[in-house]
């Protein structure tokens, strides 16, 4: 049987005269290699997407980071910092996307901007700026230092007792993350059950409780140098595994 399909919704940025539609490749190697599935981007059509279409050949998705935020408007706020980047194109493709997936019961990944989509797309609002925040650290890389050093192990999260991430991780309670982003849950979406929590009390990790299948969210990069990291190819491989059901189910289905 084939690899499983996982879409990949796509960043949509202004490279000299021409929009261009990108991902980075680490997202792509560690679905490749990590859960062992074939990525498939999806460009960031908005309106224009037929998400039936690529939903129907997919056996998974997984959501991306980005340095653009998601549109606070989109969950009742103005842009506190419009000077940041924003991606409406992809707001436009990633909203309907998770609701159109869930639906389907189809395993979803989220990571970083793609946790945050989850958030938004199912009713929930962010901080625009965690740091800002009176007691919350502030979870920012410095864009200054070497990767290897923004993607280094910033600060711990708490695992929730007995939760997806725990059982996934093999009963952890608590493990060391890395921390690149100016945002974060504010109003956690009805539904969404926590899975992580930094020590200032931001949600680091979450599932959905409707869920029949695969659903975790995490605001960290598991994706960094995944094959190196024993818990982030844990995560993947348990994404992969799920893929893997999820195509052999459609493939009974189809018989």
């Amino acid at each position: 049987m084939r690899r499983p399909i996982v879409l990949v919704p796509a960043c949509q940025r202004q490279l000299g005269s021409h929009a261009w539609h990108m991902a980075q490749d680490k997202y792509l190697h560690a679905v490749l290699h990590g859960a062992g599935c074939m990525p498939l981007l999806l460009p960031a059509l908005g309106a224009a997407a037929d998400l039936e279409a690529a939903l129907h050949i997919a056996d998974g998705v997984m959501l991306t980071g980005s340095a653009s935020n998601v549109d606070a408007r989109l969950y009742g706020e103005d842009i506190l910092h419009p000077d940041l980047p924003q991606d409406p194109a992809r707001d436009a493709t990633t909203l309907p996307l998770i609701r159109a997936a869930l639906a389907r019961q189809l395993p979803l990944l989220a990571i970083c901007r793609g946790f945050q989509e989850v958030n938004v797309a199912l009713g929930g609002s962010l901080h625009q700026a965690v740091h800002a925040v009176p007691g919350m650290q502030d979870h920012r890389e410095n864009v200054l230092d070497p990767l290897g050093r923004q993607y280094a192990p910033a600060h711990r999260i708490k695992l929730m007792p007995d939760g997806l991430l725990s059982r996934l991780l093999g009963g952890e309670s608590e493990m060391m993350v890395n921390s690149l982003h100016g945002q974060g849950v504010a109003r956690l979406a009805d539904g969404l059950l926590v899975e992580a929590l930094a020590d200032d009390g931001l949600v680091e990790a979450y599932s959905v409780a409707s869920a029949a299948g695969f659903t975790l969210a995490v605001q960290w990069h598991p994706e960094w140098q995944v094959e190196g990291n024993p818990q982030s190819m844990r995560l993947f491989g348990a994404f992969g595994q799920a893929c893997r059901d999820y195509q052999e189910q459609q493939h009974r289905k189809e018989r």
